[in-house]
């Protein structure tokens, strides 16, 4: 019943350098917003504020905040709830499943709350601990209490080196090696990065050297940097609140808080719009219950994903908790 209730298709063409299939021919995407099967006993999988992450095994991991089963929790590649990652914070906002240099996948992220830097082991054991506090007091907001960071977003480079993104606070990039020793920071709301609620980062693969790709979320657009911070460019613009960021092959895929998902091509082409949400009542809210939800549209784009298929997984901002799988057809 479930997959008669989420059978809605969407075809859109893809360009040439993107396209799985051969030429001339339209794929199509299927959303699923059941596609998960919440733990026991509950309809949906908790208040959400987070993110969502694919390990090499193929399983599932979700960040949320509230609920019976707040923290990370891990679902099957068919959707099934497994397990809680034990001990995980219950407020990561931006994570990542990456793997260190020594070749092991890990959970990289950032404690909202708390305002850590943490690299964990799938089974929950911490391999590291970055306070926020290390940051050099200059690149903090001062206020009446001790100079503070609002990190939001994380991001891990093939040497190892973890960026991370205050995107509620300042918009700097602050830069730390693979033992988590401070290196630098850079951006900002000054030129010639400009940044309004630099939301999320990413490592983006698809050039070499690779990039740092920034979404620039008030300013509606993404920022390519080096690796150190110089910018190289705009790369996409015009973009609903662009909120989060996931890479396969030459394509990008951008979460965005007004109701949509846009994937990008090597120039920033539009490849294909899914979910599109036009009603400003529904989208940029967490507050729209289940009652309201339709299949085949998006409500509020917070975290994204590839899976090896190309299939991509969508996680809300949401105080009750939505998921939706996009199914490359």
């Amino acid at each position: 019943m479930k997959k008669l209730l989420c059978g809605l298709v969407f075809l859109i063409a893809l360009c040439p350098a993107t396209a799985p299939q051969a030429a001339g021919r339209l794929p199509a995407f299927t959303m699923d917003s059941q596609f998960l099967t919440p733990p026991e006993g509950m309809a949906t999988i908790g208040d959400s504020h987070g993110d969502i992450a694919i390990s090499p095994a193929g399983e599932i991991y979700v960040s949320v905040q509230g609920g019976d089963h707040s923290g990370i929790q891990v679902y099957s590649a068919k959707g099934r709830y497994l397990r809680n990652v034990p001990g995980a914070p219950t407020d990561l906002h931006g994570f990542i499943v990456a793997r260190a240099p020594d070749g092991t996948p890990r959970i990289f992220g950032v404690s909202r709350l708390a305002q850590h830097i943490v690299e964990l082991a799938l089974d929950g054991r911490v391999e590291l601990d970055i306070p926020a506090a290390v940051i050099p007091d200059q690149y903090k907001e001062h206020g009446e209490g001790k100079p503070a960071t609002n990190l939001t977003g994380i991001a891990v480079a093939p040497n190892g080196d973890i960026y991370v993104v205050d995107g509620y606070g300042l918009d700097y990039i602050h830069r730390f090696d693979k033992n988590g020793k401070y290196i630098s920071s850079f951006g900002g709301k000054g030129a010639p990065w400009n940044f309004d609620q630099a939301h999320k980062i990413a490592i983006d693969t698809r050039f070499t050297p690779v990039r740092l790709l920034c979404t620039d979320r008030r300013h509606r657009r993404l920022v390519q940097m080096d690796l150190n911070g110089n910018i190289l460019g705009v790369f996409g613009e015009g973009l609903r609140l662009p909120s989060a960021l996931a890479v396969r092959g030459n394509e990008l895929a951008v979460g965005e808080l007004e109701g949509r998902v846009t994937i990008l091509g090597l120039k920033g082409e539009v490849i294909a719009t899914i979910g599109a949400n036009d009603n400003a009542a529904e989208v940029h809210v967490n507050t729209t219950p289940p009652t309201v939800w339709r299949e085949g549209l998006f409500y509020e784009p917070h975290g994204i994903t590839y899976d090896a298929a190309g299939n991509l997984f969508v996680t809300e901002f949401n105080q009750w908790g939505r998921v939706t799988r996009v199914t490359r057809k």
